[in-house]
This record gives C-alpha cells, sequence and structure tokens, in this order.
C-alpha cells in the first residue's frame, strides 16, 4: 500500500492560539471571528473564479490535536456523553489522520491570496489542505440524521429546530 502524500497549500489564521481556547466547532462563537486563509505563492491562480461563492469547504491538518484517549484508541468518551463512542462516529480532532474540515462562510478577499473567511474552528496556525466551493445544491443533505449526536448537536442559528 503507497502512503498518501499531502502538501499543504497555506496557513489558516484564527484568534485561538491554544487547544482549550478552541471551540468545539465553528459555529459556537456567536459572533464568528473574522479569521484568514493565506495561501502559498504558488497556489494563488488556483483561487481564480472563488469570488460570487459563499461558503467554501476547508481541509486542514490538526496537527496539534492530543489524544482525549490513549494514542491509537480508535474510542473515547466525549466530554458531554457518558457513553464510549467510536471516532468515527464524533468530530474529535485526535484521529488516525488529523485532518479537519470547516464549512466557512466566503467574506472575500483581504488582499492577493489571503481569504476571509467566518465559522473556522482551528488553532492559528494551522495547516491549509484544500479550498473547495460548498455546492447547496450538492453537499446539503436537509434530511440527514445526526443519530446519538442529535440531542448534544450544536445547531445552525439560522436552522435551529
Amino acid at each position: 500500500m503507497t502512503h498518501p502524500t499531502l502538501t499543504p497549500i497555506g496557513t489558516l489564521h484564527t484568534p485561538w492560539r491554544s487547544i482549550a481556547d478552541c471551540p468545539r466547532n465553528g459555529r459556537q462563537p456567536d459572533p464568528a471571528p473574522v479569521c484568514e486563509a493565506h495561501v502559498l505563492p504558488a497556489y494563488v491562480d488556483g483561487l481564480r473564479s472563488l469570488d460570487g461563492f459563499s461558503h467554501l469547504i476547508l481541509l486542514y491538518w490538526l496537527d496539534q490535536a492530543t489524544p482525549g484517549a490513549k494514542p491509537g484508541a480508535l474510542t473515547f468518551t466525549p466530554p458531554f456523553d457518558t457513553e464510549p463512542r467510536g471516532v468515527f462516529a464524533t468530530r474529535a480532532p485526535w484521529r488516525p489522520n488529523p485532518i479537519g474540515l470547516s464549512v466557512v462562510a466566503f467574506d472575500g478577499f483581504a488582499a492577493p491570496g489571503i481569504l476571509r473567511v467566518r465559522y473556522l474552528d482551528c488553532l492559528d496556525g494551522t495547516q491549509l489542505l484544500d479550498i473547495k466551493p460548498y455546492l447547496p445544491t450538492t453537499d446539503s443533505e436537509p434530511a440527514a440524521t445526526m443519530g446519538w449526536l442529535d440531542p448534544h448537536a450544536t445547531r445552525n442559528r439560522n436552522t435551529a429546530r
């Protein structure tokens, strides 16, 4: 089996300097602070035509995530729950591959290669791996269910039930 090679395309800048300060998810701080995605010069041409998208999907490497259980553990008890859960049934940052994903509001460019975004939930200096446009016709599943997380979920204030 070959191992994938990941090449960061930039760096994310947020107000959070420690894991303790970082929100559990990007929808928690209200109002959501404006953060920045600084794209490396070699990748700036890839930002062409992002104007007009209201939301983006950012993928990033959670290099500072520390295990909530022993390293390599695939189950743990979330701090807001009483039962052990599988890591793949959670959004915990400690994973076999610590890849983070956020759907962010795109507020435009602060400068060439610098995107202004909101609803990000990672530490300042996190390495950005990829940017994809969020497509509500493809990426949204309004009838999706959240299993064990439903009673604990942070609701988007625009669609709270």
